[in-house]
């Protein structure tokens, strides 16, 4: 059995009154293809700032982008695969 290793980076960012979080996360195949998706979190102004909360959620949402994105990628991939003989009218 062949094991292939993916690695994703998470990048957290915070603007300066800790209102916004962005996340932007970044895969690498090991066939060297990249991909990046971007996630954010907004504070409600009523909220205290609390910035592991900001983090989870533009991390997730950022990683729920990048899964969207993988799917469709091979959903893609396997409609040109099927070729003329499989596409339907």
């Amino acid at each position: 059995m062949k094991t292939k290793r993916w690695t994703v980076e998470i990048f957290l960012n915070e603007d300066d009154n800790d209102d916004v979080t962005t996340a932007t996360a970044v895969l690498y195949t090991g066939a060297g293809r990249r991909h990046e998706s971007v996630g954010h979190a907004r504070r409600n102004p009523s909220d205290r700032p609390v910035p592991e909360i900001g983090d989870e959620l533009a991390a997730g949402r950022a990683l729920s982008d990048m899964s969207a994105k993988l799917i469709g990628d091979g959903a893609e991939d396997v409609a040109q695969m099927a070729g003329p003989a499989y596409e339907t009218h």
